[in-house]
């Protein structure tokens, strides 16, 4: 049998693959963490985040289309470095997208809660019973989970329309503001905001499952990266169009609450938690695949690597997934997960540019300054948010 992954995957999968690991905690928890630090210039922290995702996901499509296999810069590492960073970026990833799943987890939890009225310290036990759900739909199939996930993204860009449209239709919107109060808490509000565009390493790690990967990854990750900067801007605008960053600070850094329409505020709430719902859905199928990878070489037990028998999934490294993420939101908070996940893709990502430099000119669609900034944008952030 073998023990390859079926290709199953166009170029519409792959998109939705990125918008759905993306648009959920990016404009639902990344933008209220990162606006709480740097104040009204949340939209200079999107911009620097978005510079510096544009570098790392062109070198992460140019390591792709080279080398198109399941395992993102773990493989990379392996193939175009050596076989320690392969698994410093293979834990690192684990990791880092673990802890985005549990924020994601947590933050849906923490919306039923408050509408269920339930205890504070069920919120956890609740997002490890949606990591489960999730889990169990990931083993059904990559195809399956696909159209599932075209729903979830459809639902969840509805949510981010009505909250931009609503927004700028307010009649006692203020005039936009956009101010730096430190630039250390901007760079340190951009290191957040960073992981929120990370979903594009959803399609590289999903390599092996996508139909001609040297066109399709590239063209994914690139609309993927375009549109969902769009979104940011506009979300970080909409913001600072309504009152700036003292109304988003009496709402909780929710941008639901900043809807003074119920009607148009539950359509966004409900966007929302579905948005969040894919992240978890698309994380938990990204990271499975890195830990296949790891298993398949070695630094994992082998039967890890066992694939389901018709080669759609990948059980135990599915559930294996499972237990690290619900392990991350037994123990810690929405802000203490992302916060992990920043610090972690971060440096990540830095191995991922020092691959991209090493690809073969015959093989290269990108110029090594782009990879060169990419490295000093995510080693950057990492330094000056740790300072800050």
């Amino acid at each position: 049998m073998s023990n390859k992954l079926v290709r199953e995957t166009g170029l519409f999968g792959a998109l939705v693959i990125g918008l759905g690991s993306i648009i959920g905690t990016g404009a639902y928890v990344s933008v209220g963490l990162s606006a709480e630090i740097a104040g009204s210039g949340i939209v200079f922290a999107i911009l620097i985040a978005a510079a510096t995702a544009l570098m790392n996901g062109l070198s992460s499509a140019q390591l792709a289309a080279a080398h198109p296999v399941s395992g993102g810069t773990y493989e990379y590492g392996y193939q175009f470095l050596n076989p320690l960073s392969g698994r410093i970026a293979g834990i690192l990833f684990v990791v880092a997208k673990s802890a985005s799943a549990a924020t994601a987890a947590l933050a849906v939890a923490w919306y039923i809660s408050l509408s269920i009225s339930v205890p504070f310290w069920v919120v956890n036990f609740i997002a490890v019973g949606l990591l489960l759900m999730f889990t169990v739909l990931v083993l059904a199939g990559v195809r399956r989970t696909n159209w599932l996930n075209s729903l979830l993204v459809l639902v969840s860009l509805l949510g981010l329309v009505t909250f931009i449209a609503a927004g700028f239709s307010e009649r006692d919107a203020q005039e936009i503001v956009v101010s730096v109060s430190s630039p250390l808490s901007l760079f340190h509000a951009a290191a957040l905001m960073f992981v929120a565009f990370t979903g594009y390493g959803r399609i590289a790690t999903m390599g092996e499952e996508i139909r001609a990967p040297r066109q399709n990854i590239p063209k994914a990750v690139i609309i993927t990266l375009a549109f969902i900067s769009a979104i940011y801007i506009s979300v970080g605008l909409t913001i600072l169009h309504m009152g700036g960053i003292s109304s988003f600070e009496q709402s909780n850094f929710n941008i639901a609450h900043l809807i003074a329409d119920p009607n148009w505020r539950w359509v966004v709430i409900i966007g929302g938690l579905v948005a969040m719902s894919s992240v978890v859905l698309n994380l938990i199928l990204g990271v499975s695949r890195v830990i296949l990878a790891m298993a398949r070489r070695g630094d994992l037990p082998n039967r890890i690597a066992v694939l389901s028998t018709d080669n759609k999934s990948a059980p135990a490294a599915t559930w294996l997934t499972f237990a690290v993420m619900s392990l991350i939101a037994t123990l810690g908070g929405v802000k203490t997960a992302w916060t992990l996940s920043a610090f972690t893709v971060l440096i990540y990502y830095g191995i991922t540019n020092i691959a991209a430099l090493k690809v073969p000119p015959a093989q290269r669609f990108i110029p090594k300054w782009v990879s060169i900034l990419g490295i000093l944008g995510c080693f950057g952030l990492v330094l000056l948010a740790a300072i800050a």
